[in-house]
């Protein structure tokens, strides 16, 4: 037994920073709702911890963590993928299912790492849920929510995070098609060290799938829905930075110099994508807006995830500015290509998973184009990016469609205009006068 009291204490309080994301994103994104939306909103994301956190731990961990650093799509190895012996019960689970304990490689149980992977599991689902705002019933999207989880995040998760590293020779000796396979075949696995891919593009794809099955809103158009509640909007954006330290510095697993890097990267890029967000909005618009500097800085917290180990922090700032400009101009794109993702997941979580993706194949320290004049490291970034797109849209339209033409999505037209909060859960987001 190699318990390291430091290593696991650092992987349960960035769980605890990674689970407090989900609470920020409720208010992120209910401030940008209309005041008659703002609980069903906040629901979305709540319903989604229920839910995730559940799944999660009956076999969501077990598919996406298979096998002693598995390479399976899928697969239980061991009672419900968790090392039951840590908890008490008989060590003979170990050798029976040949679970290699991480306690003995990296210092911490597996429960810590099973409960930090979880936080992750559930901010994706709750993400998607902004695509849909005003216009979805509860039930459905829990429906929605457990099936894209079983079908789509569990195995991508397996895909880009479930492997086994070298530190000595830097590379993967076991793991998902991501990063072992690609290694495999090309010399080069993916680099993605907090989610870029199975977090970010995963659910602005998934987004814009829900986005075209429910519709457009009634009245949908440019400048006719604003945020009811811009400091809900901040408040969201603030504690949403501020578990994102815990989202990618705990990603490297141990309080080290790699975390470290993570963690000012996490601090300079998003710093630097409000920025850049503001410059474009004030050069568009005329004003920079409070509601532009809380969705900058979250634009460069979703470009800077996948990147922030392995860049200079320079060239994280670089990155920042650069996600920050395109975001405030990717989310215009709903109204020239006719689709309503209601709270611009897809501008800022799609458009920025694949800038912070892509942008590593430039200046990824040492194997970047930049760096190395090799264009494969390239190839693999676009190659996970963009199969992690399709596989998760074709899923996610699928499945939403299934849903909408059973149960029904998306309710009623009259309902929408009278308030989801009152029609969907009976309450209202401000009483300002007691009237009984």
């Amino acid at each position: 037994m190699n318990l390291d009291q430091g290593n696991t204490g650092f992987m349960l309080l960035t769980a605890a920073l990674v689970l407090l994301m989900t609470p920020g994103l409720a208010f992120f994104y209910g401030g940008l709702v209309k005041a008659k939306s703002v609980i069903s909103m906040m629901m979305m994301s709540f319903g989604a911890i229920g839910l995730i956190a559940v799944l999660w731990a009956l076999y969501g961990y077990a598919i996406a963590f298979s096998g002693a650093g598995g390479a399976g799509f899928a697969g239980i190895d061991g009672f419900l993928g968790i090392n039951w012996g840590q908890i008490g019960l008989s060590a003979a689970y170990d050798q029976a299912f040949n679970f290699a304990s991480l306690e003995d490689s990296l210092g911490f149980p597996d429960l810590a790492f099973a409960g930090f992977q979880a936080t992750f599991a559930i901010i994706t689902v709750a993400l998607i849920s902004g695509a849909i705002a005003d216009r979805a019933k509860f039930g459905s999207w829990l429906i929605f929510a457990g099936l894209w989880a079983t079908i789509v995040y569990f195995p991508v998760a397996s895909w880009v995070f479930n492997f086994t590293y070298d530190p000595a020779t830097a590379l993967f000796t076991d793991g998902g098609w991501a990063t072992y396979g690609l290694q495999e075949a090309w010399g080069l696995g993916v680099i993605d060290f907090a989610g870029g891919t199975a977090v970010h593009i995963n659910a602005g794809a998934a987004a814009l799938a829900l986005a075209l099955v429910l519709g457009k809103r009634v009245g949908f158009g440019k400048g006719v829905s604003v945020p009811h509640n811009p400091p809900f909007v901040l408040l969201g954006a603030g504690l949403l930075w501020f578990g994102w330290f815990g989202f990618n510095a705990g990603s490297e697993l141990a309080a080290d110099g790699t975390a470290a890097i993570a963690f000012i990267n996490t601090l300079a890029a998003p710093a630097a994508a409000l920025l850049g967000w503001i410059i474009v909005e004030k050069i568009k618009d005329g004003k920079a807006t409070s509601v532009g500097a809380a969705s900058g800085a979250v634009a460069g917290l979703v470009a800077i995830t996948p990147a922030c180990a392995a860049l200079h922090p320079f060239w994280a700032i670089v990155l920042g500015i650069i996600a920050g400009a395109i975001c405030a101009l990717a989310i215009d794109l709903k109204f020239k290509l006719g689709f309503d993702d209601s709270l611009d997941v897809v501008g800022i979580h799609l458009v920025g998973g694949l800038v912070g993706t892509l942008y590593l194949g430039f200046f990824a320290t040492g194997s970047g184009l930049v760096f190395s004049g090799s264009p494969l490291q390239l190839a693999v970034q676009a190659t996970v990016a963009f199969t992690v797109m399709i596989f998760s849209f074709v899923f996610a339209f699928l499945i939403g469609l299934a849903i909408e033409k059973t149960i029904g999505f998306r309710i009623k037209n009259e309902d929408e205009l009278a308030g989801v909060d009152l029609v969907v859960h009976g309450e209202e987001g401000y009483v300002l006068a007691d009237t009984k």
